[in-house]
């Protein structure tokens, strides 16, 4: 048996030993710094009186995985109820972070987003927003924050161009306009947005009284009664969908008929709910809002996934909500490409520097600003066409061409 002679220790060995120990204790850190998959906390109103919309929002969201892979993004998520709740949505913030997630994606209220944020800055965690419009989430100089949306003032402005164009579009000639509006924070909100803005913003037609409702009414027929008495040619309006069916229902059993029924930038008019309710009397009646585009390689990749997860969904109606989730894990996902790490300040280094010229919804680049605001989403106007939302302008994303004035209720199938 031949035994081997056990080299004598050297300055060389014991140093090359011990940048082999530090490699190795350094090895988790490096290991994390080049992880393959980013984790992702998606942050949603589930339950609560915001469900209806976070659980939509919430059907992007695991739908997204899939599409993100073939487009050369892996990331793992994890889904959380906010419960529309404020409180909760800051304490799920915390645990999330706790737990080691890298990016959240939230959360769809303003309200809940704000506690969100608050955390995120804490933590130095990256925050996506992917619905929220209050203008205080990119005012307050929030550093770990982006928004994939616009604010407020940003739809309104946008809505009321829009309209324009749309009315521009129809060479219809609307002289008289009444402002109906759902007396809760949003609908005031936005009452206050069109008496700022409308006096500037060259509209064809003069608004002749803003006519404010209680969403808790049985029917709206005082309500279509006083708008009736005034004779418009154009009913705007900011309702919940419940409230825009009783509208349609009472404006057709007093046999009103205006030019038309607008959104310049609400919900209710595209609502399932809505389309169910009326039949061929959801019909052409028109909004002003972001919206996915029909023509968009992604979101029809998008929509070849919704549909068999969701048979009893149509994407045509969840678009928006689906649509703002997804681009919110495709800016934290492409960000993590390019950062190549998950370090917090890094990773929001490289988020804050995105340019994605192909993405879902209408619009330019998602860029950000030295706020974190991306500026270049614009509303589209859409109308309700075969009892499904349609794309009418801009004319270069359009599907169909927008019909103004509506057709009249009688003889609609």
């Amino acid at each position: 048996m031949t035994h081997q002679r056990k080299a004598a220790p050297t300055r060389r060995r014991v140093l090359a030993g011990a940048a082999a120990a530090g490699a190795v204790a350094f090895a988790p850190a490096i290991v994390r710094a080049q992880a393959k998959s980013l984790k992702i906390a998606v942050l949603l109103t589930r339950s609560g009186y915001l469900a209806p919309a976070g659980q939509s929002c919430h059907r992007g969201a695991l739908i997204a995985p899939r599409v993100l892979a073939d487009y050369g993004h892996q990331v793992d998520l994890v889904h959380v109820d906010v419960e529309s709740n404020p409180d909760v949505a800051r304490n799920q913030a915390e645990r999330v972070i706790n737990d080691g997630v890298d990016v959240v994606v939230g959360a769809f209220d303003s309200a809940c987003t704000l506690a969100i944020a608050q955390v995120c800055e804490q933590r130095q965690a990256p925050l996506v927003v992917n619905i929220a419009a209050a203008p205080a989430l990119t005012e307050q100089g929030y550093r770990f924050l982006v928004r994939n949306f616009p604010t407020g003032s940003q739809i309104a402005v946008n809505g009321l161009a829009r309209i324009k164009a749309f009315i521009e579009a129809t060479k219809a000639n609307p002289k008289t306009a009444v402002f109906l509006h759902v007396n809760d924070t949003f609908g005031t909100a936005q009452r206050q947005a069109m008496d700022r803005l409308l006096p500037n913003a060259g509209m064809p037609f003069r608004v002749l009284e803003s006519i404010a409702y209680d969403p808790r009414a049985q029917d709206l027929s005082v309500e279509v009664t006083k708008i009736r008495a005034l004779k418009p040619d154009l009913v705007l309006v900011v309702t919940r969908a419940a409230d825009a069916i009783k509208l349609v229902r009472d404006m057709v059993r007093q046999r009103f008929e205006p030019m038309g029924i607008i959104s310049p930038g609400a919900p209710g008019l595209y609502d399932e709910e809505f389309y169910e309710a009326l039949g061929p009397l959801a019909d052409y009646h028109a909004y002003a809002v972001p919206w996915a585009n029909p023509k968009s390689s992604m979101a029809q990749a998008l929509e070849k996934a919704f549909k068999p997860a969701y048979p009893n969904y149509r994407f045509a109606v969840e678009c928006f909500n689906v649509g703002f989730t997804f681009e919110a894990l495709l800016v934290a996902a492409d960000g993590f490409k390019r950062a190549g790490t998950t370090n917090g300040a890094e990773l929001m280094k490289a988020i804050r520097a995105t340019n994605i010229k192909e993405h879902i919804m209408i619009g330019g680049p998602i860029t950000f600003d030295d706020k974190g605001q991306n500026n270049n989403v614009p509303s589209a106007m859409v109308q309700n066409r075969n009892r499904a939302p349609t794309v009418v302008l801009p004319a270069e994303d359009a599907t169909m061409a927008p019909v103004f004035p509506m057709p009249p209720w009688q003889g609609r199938t």
